[in-house]
């Protein structure tokens, strides 16, 4: 079930981009390379994208935007904690966190939920030490980001356009994942 509805929000994405790429709506180019990873496949841009506005919080309820993460490559992912993929992939983005986080590089793990009470105790339970705490309780960053639905993945350079993105959940603590961050930590 979980393939099937994976593999008609990829139809649906690749279609919803072929079309405004077509009337010009949307800047950047077309898919360039599907990468495997894990059971989970990341769509890259020919040419990278530009990204609207998207405000959130932080922790202590601090505004920020994705500017405030420029020079920094970004791995956004919008989720929730009552998301089972979203549940599932988690652990994963933690520990690439854990392993390559620092000044040049960032999960960005941006939750849709509106209590933030939610998400400190769903990094409790699942053991979660790495990423911060960051909350979209408007739950307007799918639309602005045109991500049709959660979990959603965004690679971002470092001055803040959209590399590529996989939708559904993923291993993201692979190999290939380390590549694709390198060879963006180098373009960018």
């Amino acid at each position: 079930m979980v393939v099937i509805a994976s593999l008609v929000a990829i139809a649906f994405f690749l279609f919803t981009y072929q079309r405004e790429n077509a009337t010009g709506k949307v800047s950047g180019g077309t898919l360039n390379i599907a990468i495997d990873i894990g059971n989970q496949r990341f769509m890259r841009w020919s040419t990278p994208r530009d990204l609207p506005t998207l405000p959130f919080k932080g922790e202590a309820d601090k505004a920020l935007s994705l500017a405030d993460f420029r020079g920094k490559v970004v791995l956004l992912n919008i989720w929730a904690t009552w998301c089972p993929p979203c549940r599932e992939e988690m652990p994963s983005l933690d520990r690439l966190n854990a392993k390559r986080g620092g000044a040049d590089f960032e999960v960005v793990a941006l939750s849709i939920d509106r209590d933030t009470a939610l998400v400190e105790s769903f990094y409790e339970e699942f053991g979660i030490e790495t990423l911060r705490g960051y909350f979209d309780p408007s739950a307007q960053a799918p639309n602005l980001l045109r991500a049709p639905g959660v979990p959603t993945t965004l690679l971002i350079d470092r001055n803040g356009r959209e590399i590529g993105r996989a939708l559904g959940p993923a291993a993201w603590d692979g190999e290939q994942v380390e590549a694709l961050i390198d060879r963006t930590l180098q373009g960018s």
